[in-house]
């Protein structure tokens, strides 16, 4: 008898496309990547991967890399930017080995996420960002230094040691798309590798979060964070044409249910859940409504005299009527007690091991429900699912 994961895996193969769909979410990324390694170990490879903010910096190093290396890449990549940079560095080395020491409280990790974000805003992290030495408001001439707090030069290296743009290029069996705000005009725009070449300018442009980071010039024009606008790419992927089968893995950072505030930081946090998430519903319901128009379409048609629309219409309507269908499952990360406001910026080793191993964790157990990874109905068109709203464990629901 097939294992679970077995199963799952024997569903895949009905599936044209399988996307990996990575929010913005910075520091928690870790989750991310957590529930990549998981899914690579099941043997489970994505052949479309679309990304914002942090998402697209994961997204890029995974599809920047060789399949044996994309978790390697990934945990060097993490490693090394929730190291702090400057003189920190050895104080945050000395607060691990003391929290080791300890028996673990949920205290001593709050107290630790605290100093790893203040470290953060201070300074900056390794290999990612940097506090500019005097204050923007020194300035007004349109500088880097006049718009942001952050200087950002070093993610560049990062993300040229960490990817092969050129494979992204030209490797047909894996297609990228980052997403970026266009900050004159305040549009938001997708960068597909299927569509044109994929540079490391417009992955630091989907991650140029403002006032902290500044804005990335592509093509003459600046951009900004891919966030500002829209935090996931799932609608951009469900709306392409040709409309394919697809099972879409949507891995979100932010949580749209939580419990009422009880302070001024739990105000603060429930804020940034509430914004960053509300796309995700937005996008999955969207979906919905266009798949049960398809489907109610298709029904009107069969009552039609010869099941045929007039020419005029039938090319109006062409785009609506295929029977394609998208599925679509949700692994949502569920902040712990100890996390407040920072939790996005606390960059810490601590927090990292927290949000890798919550990400293996939830993508395991929606391994174990192969029945998520089976075709929908055609009639309906689309299905939803989230191992955390269906196993009444505490979480979210999409």
């Amino acid at each position: 008898m097939p294992s679970p994961i077995d199963e799952a895996c024997g569903h895949l193969r009905r599936y044209p496309t399988v996307a990996l769909v990575l929010q913005g979410g910075g520091a928690l990324g870790g989750y991310q990547c957590g529930v990549y390694e998981r899914l690579h170990e099941a043997g489970i490879a994505p052949n479309w991967i679309a990304g914002i903010s942090i998402g697209a910096i994961n997204a890029a190093i995974i599809a920047g890399n060789a399949p044996e290396d994309r978790v390697p890449q990934l945990r060097g990549f993490w490693d090394h930017v929730s190291e702090p940079a400057g003189p920190l560095a050895l104080p945050a080395l000395g607060v691990r080995t003391l929290l080791a020491a300890l028996p673990e409280q949920e205290s001593l990790l709050s107290w630790a996420r605290n100093l790893s974000a203040l470290g953060a805003l201070a300074q900056g992290q390794r290999g990612f960002f940097q506090a500019r030495p005097l204050s923007p408001f020194l300035f007004t001439d349109g500088s880097d230094a006049a718009t942001s707090f952050y200087d950002t030069s070093a993610l560049r290296e990062t993300l040229l040691r960490f990817v092969d743009f050129d494979r992204i290029n030209r490797d047909r069996g894996m297609r990228l798309t980052v997403g970026a705000t266009n900050v004159m005009r305040g549009n938001f725009r997708y960068f597909d590798s299927a569509l044109e070449p994929i540079r490391v300018e417009h992955v630091l442009a989907s991650g140029a979060l403002p006032p902290a980071f500044p804005a990335v010039e592509i093509d003459g024009e600046p951009y900004w964070d891919g966030g500002l606008v829209s935090n996931t790419p799932l609608e951009y992927i469900l709306a392409c044409h040709p409309h394919e089968d697809t099972l879409a893995f949507q891995v979100d950072l932010w949580s749209a249910r939580g419990a009422r505030p009880r302070s001024i930081m739990d105000v603060l946090e429930r804020i940034k859940d509430i914004r960053y998430s509300s796309r995700t519903r937005h996008g999955t319901q969207m979906v919905e409504m266009a798949q049960t128009l398809r489907t109610s379409l298709r029904e009107l048609i069969d009552l039609l005299p010869d099941r045929r629309l007039p020419p005029h219409l039938d090319e109006a309507l062409a785009p609506w009527l295929d029977d394609r269908v998208f599925n679509i499952i949700h692994l949502i990360y569920q902040a712990t007690p100890h996390e407040q406001e920072s939790k996005d910026y606390a960059f810490g080793t601590i927090p990292l091991r927290e949000h890798w191993e919550s990400g293996r964790r939830d993508m395991d157990l929606t391994l174990q429900r192969p029945g998520y990874f089976a075709l929908p109905d055609r009639s309906v068109g689309v299905a939803t699912h989230d191992v955390h709203r269906d196993t009444g464990v505490p979480g979210d629901q999409a």
